[in-house]
């Protein structure tokens, strides 16, 4: 259990799971809404291990969890100016959007049927994190079916010695998983309820760029 409360004392925390990321291994980091667990995206050994770690199958990809909304036309194409809208209004934040990935991306996140979900999220140690080891696979620390991990130790009891490094920072700001809105037809859709409301997409993107409800 590695300390990142402190920005003047996080850097060996940040490099031990930097180290961690590089050669392959699992790693859980604090976020804005809940702990998760990640790892590098560009490495499919490595998003199979975080799979393994959680208990979740190829049909259930990761999220990709990256520094800043400047990188998002590296990894996506064709993104609509509504989800742009959204980025530009909520991140850093809890809100997860789904795009079509570039094609040329050498990556295997599972059956994603060429979409990618993107997220920045509002966590300084987080951040800091992402700013040195690039885009990370990260979904919340549980094993499937169990409540998300609001502190590293919760995350620490469900997945034990599958995961290399724990990062600490207390409790989770929000303590609810981010919001996660399809972009990738003709209208936005909310795919899961979470940290952003249904009327705050609204009020950025206009009623009649949102299709229908969370399912």
């Amino acid at each position: 259990m590695l300390p990142v409360h402190d920005p003047a004392t996080w850097g060996p925390s940040l490099d031990a799971a930097v180290d961690a990321v590089n050669r392959g291994a699992v790693i859980c980091l604090p976020t804005d809404t809940v702990y998760g667990v990640g790892a590098d995206a560009f490495s499919p050994p490595a998003v199979a291990g975080l799979l393994a770690a959680k208990g979740r199958g190829r049909q259930m990809p990761p999220p990709v969890l990256i520094p800043n909304a400047r990188t998002v036309d590296g990894l996506a194409r064709e993104v609509p100016d509504s989800a742009r809208l959204l980025m530009d209004a909520c991140w850093p934040g809890a809100l997860t959007v789904i795009v079509n990935a570039q094609l040329s991306l050498a990556w295997d996140l599972g059956d994603t049927h060429g979409t990618v979900a993107l997220r920045v999220p509002d966590h300084a140690a987080a951040l800091a994190l992402l700013a040195r080891t690039g885009p990370l696979a990260v979904t919340s620390a549980n094993r499937t079916g169990e409540p998300a991990a609001t502190t590293a130790d919760d995350a620490r009891v469900q997945l034990g010695d599958a995961v290399a490094v724990y990062l600490d920072a207390g409790d989770s700001p929000l303590g609810v998983a981010s919001t996660i809105v399809d972009a990738t037809g003709d209208r936005l859709r909310i795919v899961r309820q979470g940290g952003i409301s249904r009327e705050r997409i609204v009020e950025i993107v206009g009623e009649d760029a949102v299709a229908g409800d969370a399912g």
